[in-house]
């Protein structure tokens, strides 16, 4: 094999596992959510089956689609002004921006913003980046993906 082959399969290979150490673990997501975020949050589908979490709970949004959802913008839930400004100036959730908000929603929002008066509603935070990419990761097959799934079986 070429030197020109073997550099280009390590660069393959270096960049699949790093985009895997970036991953998240659906099953440790699992666990995570019910221990650390079903108090006040579920994964309810359109149909209103509880995917995960708990019935009736109302203290934070369905969860259901929230990455790649607009922050904020969940219907019928009240979310606070600095979330609904963020979401208003484009922050749509993805990996990248909900790590460091279950991090510390408070500073994220703040950094966000622009603005020491920032606050979030939430106010319990995630103890590690990797659990809160192991709980994104399970929160990711739920919504828009799924949906995408459905339709694409279904031939629409």
């Amino acid at each position: 094999m070429s030197y020109k082959m073997s550099a280009t399969l390590g660069a393959v290979f270096l960049g699949l596992s790093s985009f895997a150490a970036h991953a998240g673990d659906v099953e440790a997501g699992a666990s995570a959510f019910q221990s650390q975020c079903q108090n006040c949050h579920n994964v309810t589908d359109a149909d209103g089956e509880v995917l995960a979490g708990r019935p009736n709970v109302r203290t934070g949004p369905n969860l259901y689609g929230v990455i790649g959802r607009q922050a904020g913008t969940y219907d019928g839930f009240r979310y606070g002004a600095s979330l609904v400004e963020a979401g208003e100036a484009g922050l749509v959730w993805d990996e990248a921006e909900m790590v460091p908000y279950l991090l510390d929603p408070n500073t994220y929002l703040r950094e966000k913003l622009g603005s020491n008066r920032a606050r979030s509603q939430m106010s319990f935070r995630v103890r590690d980046e990797a659990t809160a990419n192991d709980i994104i990761a399970f929160l990711a097959q739920f919504g828009a993906v799924e949906e995408a799934d459905e339709e694409e079986a279904s031939g629409s």
